[in-house]
């Protein structure tokens, strides 16, 4: 015996708030996203190390500049650098600038982290437009503009950091 179809205007997910949706979506992908960073020899990083490595760029930054990338207090910019250039995925150089300032840049290390995370990314990516069906692809790609165009509305051309708050 098959279930019934049911109508998906009937999902109680569609009279959800959109705030709570995007929230669930986004733990959902993290948590799996996490997990296979994990698995792919990662155990010790979370989101927020790859969020730093990209905040600093392949030139890197200062402390203080991560720490307005991050949108996080100067004081846990430096704990985070300090963390993760004890465990080799960061490196403080002198400034080129001169002066006291130092210039924290990722290792190789955190580059090849970047380059498996980026990888997961997309995997997940393709996953998630594989489950949606026929026309997935075009999906995901449809949802990808429709949230640029929210993000563009509500913050203009200054995007504000994605804050590490998990």
């Amino acid at each position: 015996m098959t279930e019934p179809e049911t109508d998906p205007a009937d999902d109680p997910l569609r009279r959800t708030e959109l705030t709570f949706l995007l929230g669930w979506a986004f733990q959902l992908l993290l948590g799996e996203f996490t997990a296979r960073v994990a698995a792919a020899g990662y155990p010790d990083l979370r989101p927020v190390h790859g969020l730093a490595f990209q905040a600093l760029g392949p030139h890197g930054a200062t402390a203080g500049e991560l720490a307005v990338r991050l949108g996080v207090t100067k004081q846990a910019a430096g704990q985070l650098v300090d963390d993760l250039e004890r465990r080799g995925y960061l490196r403080r150089t002198p400034h080129p600038a001169g002066g006291r300032r130092k210039l924290v840049v990722p290792t190789e290390a955190a580059r090849r982290h970047l380059a498996v995370a980026g990888d997961l990314l997309r995997e997940l990516e393709r996953e998630l437009a594989e489950r949606l069906g026929a026309d997935g692809a075009g999906e995901v790609e449809r949802l990808r503009t429709q949230l640029a165009r929210v993000v563009r509305e509500l913050a203009g051309e200054e995007v504000p950091p994605l804050r590490p708050v998990w």
